[in-house]
């Protein structure tokens, strides 16, 4: 595998981790299938799925939270 495949990119790594309740929960202030507004609020999101309160149904395992800030540390590539 090339390295540029390990970087995470928003449509194939990231957006598919949040499901349609996620986004529905989220709408009135971001959506969370929309590259510009998940890159525009990403430190916000990490923090709060790093402290549980996102999503609101529990919190995501650890390797997902992993890779919301592996794709941060890489510049958040669409």
């Amino acid at each position: 595998m090339a390295a540029a495949d390990k970087i995470p990119s928003f449509a194939r790594d990231i957006q598919p981790l949040f499901r349609q309740d996620d986004r529905e929960e989220m709408t009135f202030a971001f959506d969370l299938w929309d590259y510009h507004d998940v890159r525009t609020h990403a430190q916000i999101i990490l923090e709060r799925l790093e402290d549980g309160s996102m999503p609101c149904d529990g919190e995501w395992p650890e390797e997902n939270i992993t890779l919301f800030r592996s794709w941060i540390e890489a510049g958040m590539p669409a």
